[in-house]
């Protein structure tokens, strides 16, 4: 494990500035504001032009190169003593759920670009680039399947495979990549994939861990994995009040005991599995009919591939006990498995923070973030810092001036020597 930082990277954090990066997050939080507080800026909208403008504003500004790639992710480059070297990049997403919060994503972007300025500020030179980025849909807000950007950016998705989804608004997503990428049109235009030395993503927690132990930044070793399904369940709709009940095959008891028999699969002392049923629909959904169809989703998470597909496996033959007389399908919708982190990343940002005098936690994230998809393209970690009572996609959601220093200051500091040859 690395025991310390340089004094290069120990200036670099020193310089951050906690009200500089409070005022951008504000500035940024203004577009897309919402009259309950939060925020509603959705990918490739015309939000997310706007906040685009602004941060390419702010990096010419500060003299840095702004461009953009096919899927209109976002670049702005600080030049490294080494031009041709694998950059190392930094930074999350700017698009927000309908009614999300003013920290989600941005906090990683505008802490990249402080991180930038810090170095700056304090005379530093690195031999890499460095680039932030703000990828492109991340949440799925308007458009379904989030993490577009830095899926095309790491090979895992084509961009055509994206181009025909239809938004919340009706708008088909290639015709909103295009007004954007029209928006910025002397911008230069990065390659869909290049190589790169590291990625480190700052974010919230999303979770009240932090904030329950009073410890101001976290360590992220991975990304769980996931399994999503849709479970259907038949049975027979009839009369309420003339079938007997020993005839019955009525899909929403079956369902019942379905949930029921799951929930006693998912019972975790350890509390590390994350199982929720988040969608039920039953058909005809009559109040004095015998419900014919339930389906129900499945949203099983953890950080174990082999708990992942031992549970799944029993799912089956618990599902044939539990819902006779009626019959059932499972139908898969998503499966990822987890995503490990390099242990030599994620003990660099724990040195950071350690050498700056800050307590680190070492935490799983339960949510994906893009850096699920860049660490299939290079070497990949992430940080946390606390939300207040864990809350998040919620316009409530928020985050401490001092605690965003904090982690922009590991950031800056590892940033620094990541880049250093």
């Amino acid at each position: 494990m690395k025991n310390d930082v340089s004094d290069n990277a120990r200036a670099a954090a020193e310089m951050i500035s906690e009200e500089r990066l409070w005022g951008r997050l504000m500035d940024l939080a203004a577009i897309g504001a919402r009259p309950d507080g939060g925020v509603c800026r959705h990918a490739l909208s015309r939000e997310d032009i706007e906040a685009r403008a602004l941060m390419i504003r702010w990096a010419e500004q500060s003299g840095y190169e702004a461009s953009v790639d096919d899927a209109a992710n976002l670049w702005v480059r600080r030049p490294g003593l080494q031009a041709d070297a694998e950059p190392v990049i930094a930074g999350s997403h700017m698009d927000s759920q309908p009614a999300g919060g003013k920290f989600d994503g941005a906090y990683g972007v505008l802490a990249a670009f402080e991180a930038m300025q810090a170095m700056d500020d304090a005379g530093i030179k690195t031999d890499r680039p460095i680039d932030m980025v703000a990828w492109t849909n991340e949440e799925g807000g308007r458009f379904d399947r989030g993490c577009t950007g830095s899926s095309v950016w790491s090979g895992a998705m084509p961009l055509e495979g994206y181009l025909d989804d239809i938004g919340i608004d009706g708008v088909r997503l290639a015709d909103a990549l295009q007004s954007t990428l029209e928006a910025t049109p002397d911008l230069p235009r990065r390659p869909r994939q290049f190589a790169a030395h590291a990625y480190i993503e700052p974010h919230i927690e999303q979770g009240p861990v932090l904030e329950a132990g009073n410890i101001p930044v976290a360590a992220v070793t991975s990304i769980q994995g996931v399994r999503w399904m849709n479970v259907d369940i038949f049975g027979t709709a009839g009369h309420a009040g003339t079938t007997p009940l020993k005839g019955r095959h009525d899909a929403f008891q079956a369902a019942h005991r379905a949930v029921a028999a799951l929930n006693a699969l998912m019972d975790d002392p350890d509390d590390i599995v994350r199982f929720t049923i988040g969608r039920i629909i039953v058909e005809p959904n009559s109040p004095n009919t015998i419900p014919e169809k339930v389906m129900f989703s499945i949203d099983f998470r953890h950080p174990d591939k082999s708990v992942l597909e031992r549970k799944c496996s029993q799912i089956d033959d618990l599902l044939k006990e539990a819902t006779a007389p009626c019959s059932f399908k499972v139908t898969p919708t998503t499966q990822m498995d987890p995503t490990a982190f390099p242990q030599d990343i994620v003990d660099r940002l724990a040195a950071s923070a350690g050498a700056l005098g800050h307590e680190c936690a070492h935490l799983a994230s339960g949510a994906f973030h893009d850096a699920l998809y860049a660490a299939r393209r290079c070497p990949s970690a992430m940080i946390f810092i606390p939300c207040r009572g864990g809350l998040s996609h919620h316009p409530d959601e928020w985050a401490e001036p001092a605690h965003c220093a904090v982690g922009a200051q590991v950031l800056a500091a590892t940033l620094v020597d990541l880049s250093t040859n």
